[in-house]
């Protein structure tokens, strides 16, 4: 037991219960935790390794992006030290170029480093700290952005990254009572300054537009969580039905086909066919633009080749292709 835990009251830990009710992954492996040395992931590394004792490890990232990653490190190293948890390290070299988001560019770099790490230790998934309020803020962001039900549908609860389980217990937990939580405790955690800086989009969401829903509709949060998950629900369902449709119109689909379709399952079987194709998500645009020349495709000698992402759709008698311009990630 590491020597802080005996003055820990874990019976007021706000996290613990969706720990116990988690699905994990079949296998014996450990569980390996994101750990940045922040309040989140600081909260959820004690929550289990109070829950699985002998399972759990910590992963670092050092992206390197900021001046303090260097003590970021240090501490989550005399963190896990402190409490006996094994730490496993991994610097990655991010860099941000002109036009990106630097928050972006950290999660690019994050989750392959990640995933590297978790199968180098065996893990049999990792853990990851996002909770109600980032889910909360990741719909605004998607709103603000005209987005989609992938987009409404914000951050799933598991996902694969590079043939890893990622997991995220803490979607309907609020992060304010799980920061309490370590204040009342006087368990240290770092804190990232960027965090505060109003060029960042997510910032202004979380500093100015949340409260200011909050102020307006005091159950704004979980409100918008609940709304994120009947966006997953319905996009699991156009999924579904996109799946049956790609197999009777075929892969890659036959024009003739697509046509008996009706509008909107022709839209949402195209959107399908062109992720599976490795195609990046087609803008709303240039899926009107398929359409109607999918629609116009009465005669042999009708063309089609239009932009979607880095590559292009054309017609090749009478089925669609893709064509990648460059490697193309989702």
């Amino acid at each position: 037991m590491g020597r802080s835990a005996l003055a820990v009251d874990w019976s007021s830990h706000p996290g613990l219960a969706a720990l116990h009710e988690l699905a994990l992954p079949a296998g014996a492996g450990p569980l390996a935790v994101a750990y940045s040395g922040g309040a989140d992931s600081t909260a959820l590394l004690l929550a289990a390794w109070r829950v699985w004792p002998q399972r759990v490890l910590a992963l670092h990232i050092n992206h390197g992006l900021q001046q303090a990653a260097t003590d970021f490190e240090q501490h989550a190293s005399a963190f896990c030290a402190d409490w006996g948890i094994a730490l496993h390290v991994r610097q990655v070299q991010a860099q941000v170029r002109p036009g990106e988001s630097l928050e972006a560019v950290a999660r690019q770099a994050r989750y392959p480093a990640l995933a590297q790490l978790a199968r180098q230790q065996g893990a049999a998934a990792v853990l990851l700290g996002q909770h109600r309020e980032d889910q909360a803020e990741t719909v605004l962001l998607a709103l603000s952005r005209g987005a989609g039900l992938p987009g409404l549908a914000a951050m799933p609860a598991c996902i694969q990254h590079d043939g890893v389980p990622f997991m995220r217990p803490w979607l309907a937990v609020s992060g304010r009572t799980l920061r309490d939580w370590l204040h009342d405790q006087g368990i240290a955690c770092v804190q990232d300054p960027s965090n505060t800086d109003a060029r960042f989009t997510r910032n202004r969401i979380r500093h100015q537009l949340l409260p200011a829903w909050e102020r307006t509709f005091p159950a704004a949060t979980p409100l918008l969580v609940r709304s994120a998950r009947h966006a997953a629900q319905a996009q699991t369902l156009l999924e579904e039905l996109a799946q049956i449709d790609l197999a009777q119109v075929g892969q890659p689909p036959a024009i003739r086909a697509l046509q008996a379709l009706s509008v909107n399952r022709q839209g949402n079987v195209l959107r399908y066919w062109l992720r599976q194709a490795g195609a990046r998500q087609a803008s709303e645009a240039q899926l009107l633009a398929l359409l109607r020349q999918v629609a116009a495709c009465t005669t042999r000698g009708h063309a089609i080749s239009l932009k979607v992402g880095l590559g292009h759709v054309r017609r090749l008698g009478e089925i669609l292709v893709f064509e990648p311009g460059q490697a193309t990630k989702l």
